[in-house]
């Protein structure tokens, strides 16, 4: 008998395996309902990670961008270097003022060379058109090469906020008309200038490497210190908190008695995880500012602070990795001869170091993104000179990217709101680099057993 001739399958009989009841279609109705559940959480929680993204990056990307002026200035000898010396002590008596001046008249000049002027229009507005940290740039420019002096040099200059704006939509003809820092002539002559060539957007490497700026100048604000002070201070919760999470962690789960108090300390340990990180704030202004004189605003204070805050989660993931660790490598190295401090530094903490690493890195990335217990030890303070080299920087004042984020917010110029999705969009970037790193090392260090 072939396929084509077989019969076919009968129906299954009432009360058969084969025959769903009732129950078995409820069953059956809400496993599908579930699945239903938990395909719709994840494109929910898709949905609004892309959301977020794409408010952040959108409001953002226009921080990395930023709008130049390009005119040619003459630096007059007898303002920036009164003695003709080429002594830079001497030059730097010289304040921004000499150099204002200098730009201004470069800058009617350049908008008279190119045909621009118009009625309505007069030097004031024309030189309103630079930003105030234009007359500091061109000041460090030259204290770096006095060679400048006497020379026709060609300036790329920050414009001021309002032209910025209106270059990237957030300002307008009509908000203008109604703000006391622009005039709509000055835009037009703007848009005029940026036809003509002298005008220019183009990418902004102050906003990453640059220091921060005053509530007048949103257009210089930088993340330089704040990337720097956060450097310096993930640098002091590696180095104590990884050693000093790891020991405790090896003790604990390798060595100490399983007794009352041991159990204690794991419910401790795992209660510190919990602690909303404010409480760790209040607890580094009590201990290290207050009582061990250390200064605000210092990395070493945020460090310390951070890697109290940071030491229950290593702990916790690194004792997680070690019980997974199974018992049969421990009575496997104990069984040739080895001691119990061999079997484990030699065959079960090299097993466990992918969770290790693991635990670590995203322990330092919740650390880089805290900001209440930061603020509460002075980091919020306005910080424009960058901390020296380790060890010394540890101890200047300097800021950090959430900190940083949080200053943006509070300023009433629009323009550092780009500021703010800027840096988040840094300090996105940083944990996503860590955690990447995180997942690298987790399976270049992975073994099978």
């Amino acid at each position: 008998m072939t396929d084509a001739t077989a019969p076919e399958a009968a129906p299954p009989e009432p009360g058969s395996l084969f025959a769903p009841d009732a129950r078995t279609r409820r069953r059956n109705a809400a496993e599908r309902r579930f699945r239903a559940y938990g395909l719709g959480a994840v494109i929910l929680s898709i949905l609004a990670l892309v959301l977020l993204l794409t408010s952040v990056i959108g409001n953002g990307a226009g921080a990395f961008r930023q709008t130049f002026i390009a005119i040619p200035v003459t630096l007059d000898a007898a303002i920036v270097d009164p003695r003709g010396n080429r002594d830079i002590e001497e030059m730097k008596k010289v304040t921004t003022i000499g150099y204002g001046r200098q730009l201004e008249a470069s800058m009617v000049a350049a908008v008279a060379a190119a045909g621009l002027q118009s009625e309505g229009i007069s030097d004031k507005d024309i030189a309103g058109l630079l930003s105030k940290e234009a007359a500091a740039g061109l000041r460090n420019r030259v204290l770096a090469d006095p060679e400048l002096v006497g020379q026709t040099v060609e300036v790329r200059a920050l414009a001021n906020g309002r032209v910025d704006g209106f270059f990237k939509g957030r300002v307008t003809m009509e908000s203008a008309a109604l703000d006391s820092n622009i005039t709509p002539e000055q835009l037009v002559l703007a848009q005029r200038l940026r036809e003509a060539g002298l005008i220019t957007i183009a990418f902004n490497p102050q906003f990453l490497f640059g220091p921060d700026a005053s509530e007048l100048r949103p257009e210089a604000a930088g993340l330089g210190v704040a990337i720097l002070g956060s450097a310096y201070m993930m640098f002091i919760v590696l180095v104590l908190a990884l050693p000093i999470g790891v020991a405790a962690s090896i003790y604990l789960e390798e060595f100490a008695p399983k007794n009352r108090w041991t159990d204690l300390i794991e419910v401790n340990i795992s209660n510190l995880a919990a602690v909303p990180s404010i409480v760790f704030g209040i607890l580094g202004l009590a201990i290290f500012i207050n009582f061990m004189g250390l200064p605000q605003s210092a990395p070493i204070v945020g460090g310390l602070v951070l890697t109290l805050m940071t030491l229950p989660t290593i702990i916790i993931a690194t004792r997680a990795s070690l019980k997974a660790v199974p018992p049969s490598i421990r009575d496997a190295a104990l069984g040739v001869g080895a001691s119990k401090m061999q079997a484990i530094f030699h065959h079960v903490l090299p097993l466990a170091m992918p969770g290790i690493l693991t635990g670590t890195i995203i322990g330092l990335a919740q650390a880089l993104g805290e900001t209440a217990p930061l603020l509460l030890i002075g980091m919020v303070a306005f910080v424009r000179e960058f901390p020296a080299a380790p060890p010394e920087g540890f101890f200047d004042p300097a800021s950090a990217l959430p900190v940083q984020v949080f200053n943006f917010t509070q300023r009433a110029d629009p323009a550092f709101v780009e500021r703010a999705s800027g840096a988040i969009i840094v300090l996105l970037v940083f944990l996503v680099a860590m955690n990447t790193v995180a997942i690298i090392l987790r399976r270049r260090f992975e073994r099978r057993w």
